[in-house]
């Protein structure tokens, strides 16, 4: 066993979150909904390994969660997720070092948009299909094994109304994440099938935003209403409480946050 599981296991013995136990992987972690994510999973029991391209973001979130609820057990692993195989190694090590997984929340983002429909620049799509829809197709794949595994198994994409009701100026974004929500559905037939007749164990589900709110944005814009966004908080708080409801409840379902457009 390693250090890490050790101190893991020590960690969380006599505590009563509500995940208590369960080992969650968080991609995409280094930013602001990354950050309240963590905290939220981490006040709730579970075990957090997060994972970001940028090391030192990732780092600064990771420590945040850990030291705001006494030394609990947050991991951070820099991953390409842009290459498959480095995906399928850090779901193995995962769950190898913590003796299982239980869910992996998909937080990538990124946008590139145009005034018009006729200036969408089509390298804005290059660049939006891989970390919108690569990383999704990679983490599944990577994951998705012990996410059947798992008692709990949950896999959580955070998408966008955009994806459903698309404006001229966002054709790559909306397009990019049309495609993450077919991907992450076609998971969940996945999951429902190799559940039988008794249903689906795991669940495949996606979170719905208009956009996302922050305090450091309500502060560089003190005037703005942000109306229809989402709090970074209540995000956290709806992505931990996708494992209160029975799989088969939210499997291949859309959780829409925001009012459908």
């Amino acid at each position: 066993m390693s250090s890490r599981t050790e101190e893991a296991t020590t960690m969380n013995v006599n505590g009563n979150g509500v995940l208590e136990g369960a080992v969650i992987a968080v991609a995409g972690a280094a930013g602001p909904a990354g950050r309240a994510t963590l905290l939220k999973l981490a006040e709730a029991g579970a075990i957090v390994v997060a994972s970001d391209a940028n090391a030192a973001r990732l780092a600064e979130v990771v420590d945040a969660a850990r030291y705001a609820h006494g030394g609990a057990t947050v991991i951070g692993d820099t991953v390409d997720l842009l290459d498959l195989n480095a995906a399928r190694v850090w779901a193995d090590k995962t769950e190898k070092e913590f003796g299982r997984i239980d869910g992996l929340v998909h937080l990538v983002g990124g946008w590139r948009g145009s005034a018009t429909f006729a200036e969408t620049d089509l390298a804005d799509w290059e660049l939006l299909e891989k970390l919108l829809i690569r990383t999704v197709q990679h983490t599944s794949l990577a994951f998705h094994d012990g996410l059947l595994r798992s008692d709990r198994g949950r896999y959580l994409l955070i998408s966008a109304a955009g994806a459903t009701k698309p404006t001229a100026g966002n054709a790559a974004y909306a397009a990019a994440k049309a495609a993450a929500e077919a991907w992450t559905l076609a998971l969940a037939d996945g999951f429902r099938k190799a559940g039988g007749e008794s249903g689906p164990k795991a669940a495949a589900a996606i979170l719905i935003v208009k956009a996302l709110v922050h305090d450091a944005m309500r502060a560089e814009r003190p005037n703005a209403k942000f109306a229809g966004f989402t709090d970074v908080t209540e995000l956290a708080e709806a992505i931990a409480g996708v494992w209160d409801r029975p799989a088969q409840d939210v499997n291949g379902q859309r959780l829409w946050l925001t009012p459908k457009p």
